[in-house]
């Protein structure tokens, strides 16, 4: 006899998409007693703030409280308020990775005052989410290896050129290790090609996934090169083997995944950074220097002279 309990499948998700839990917090505005109807109507319209708000936020938010902010969960089909939000949070990852033209049609459902609301709320929820004690960790941990290595590289393409681009001007200025990121095509295959096991390479990419990213970190990793992945998910191509995953919160209305997480986590690898190295201040004083010097930057009294001329 078999005494193997047998597994029991995962329930559905009760919503599939926001437009559909937007629906159904519609449905609760007509039929749901008072205080949790007037809640349901008022995230209606803007159902992503379950996502990033807490329940004290919310209810000051929309004018409620908190009891009310739990009953209207338990309206919708969940134990409470946690739940709730995991399962918005879960759609918008989801949404997240979305073709680019469905992302455009969703705009076209919201006004511009409700596109604004659910920006700034994406936005301040994406940075939240950076600051937690285990990313801390993982930041000081990366930090002290990164300035170890002999090279780092940064690696993006595409829409995640800016960030790697970022990272390794500001990187080239502030350390002596750091590599300037290949922006031609062959020069990913050929730095990566050059890696060794005291190297280490930041690789960005997000679904849809970069092809020439993905090469350049098997390269890499064939080479004996460590990772730092900064992806969307801990299954994404890039985070396959990789030393270290930074798991990017990108959500957010936007044409494109927000990349405004991505570019705040690379500024809290190069503080993190320059507050270890000893040679920072130094170096970036002589960057300076040769800058002002080659004309490279236009000299403060310069500028005031032309505008008071």
């Amino acid at each position: 006899m078999n005494d193997t309990p047998t597994p029991h499948p995962e329930p559905a998700p009760l919503f599939a998409t926001l437009a559909e839990l937007a629906a159904a917090l519609t449905r609760a505005s007509a039929s749901a007693t008072p205080q949790p109807a007037a809640l349901a109507r008022w995230l209606a319209d803007r159902p992503e703030e379950i996502a990033f708000q807490s329940v004290r936020t919310m209810a000051a938010m929309s004018g409620s409280n908190a009891n009310t902010v739990l009953r209207l969960a338990r309206v919708l089909g969940f134990a409470g308020f946690e739940p709730l939000q995991t399962a918005v949070r879960d759609l918008l990852r989801r949404e997240t990775t979305a073709d680019l033209a469905s992302r455009v049609a969703a705009l076209r459902a919201h006004s511009s005052k409700d596109l604004g609301a659910s920006l700034r709320a994406a936005t301040l929820g994406n940075i939240e989410a950076l600051y937690t004690d285990a990313l801390d960790a993982q930041i000081a941990r990366c930090a002290e290896a990164l300035l170890a290595a002999r090279r780092v590289h940064c690696l993006g393409v595409r829409s995640c050129y800016s960030v790697a681009h970022y990272l390794s001007y500001t990187g080239t200025m502030a350390f002596a290790n750091f590599q300037p990121t290949p922006a031609q095509p062959g020069l990913i295959v050929d730095a990566m090609s050059t890696c060794t096991p005291e190297d280490i390479v930041i690789a960005i990419s997000y679904a849809q996934y970069s092809a020439e990213v993905i090469r350049g970190c098997d390269i890499a990793q064939g080479c004996g090169a460590r990772i730092i992945a900064l992806t969307d998910s801990h299954a994404s191509p890039i985070a396959r083997g990789a030393w270290q995953v930074f798991r990017l919160p990108m959500a957010g209305p936007q044409l494109l995944p927000s990349l405004t997480g991505a570019f705040h986590l690379v500024e809290r690898l190069l503080v993190e950074l320059a507050s270890r190295s000893p040679d920072t201040e130094q170096r970036l004083r002589d960057a300076e220097a040769r800058l002002l010097r080659y004309g490279g930057y236009v000299r403060q009294s310069f500028t005031t002279k032309v505008r008071d001329s």
